[in-house]
């Protein structure tokens, strides 16, 4: 098994804390499939729907920071 790759600011996951990270990512790309499928109809108010995609993200970012807890700012 080659040496993994040292991050700055993280401690090394564990195989549990990779798979919910994995889970979060899964989740959030169907998230983001129903936004691409929001955004095609006519009768959706795409800056709300725009807001409501960053949000998202912004959520999805920290659930991710929330399970690999970096010691670092950035």
């Amino acid at each position: 098994m080659p040496e993994e790759t040292k991050i700055t600011g993280y401690k090394p996951l564990s195989d549990e804390q990779k798979a919910l990270m994995n889970e979060i990512k899964a989740k959030g790309n169907e998230l983001g499939a129903l936004f691409d499928e929001l955004f095609e109809r006519e009768d959706v108010d795409k800056r709300s729907l725009s807001i409501a995609k960053t949000e998202a993200q912004t959520a999805l970012m920290w659930a991710n920071r929330a399970v690999a807890q970096p010691t670092t700012f950035c």
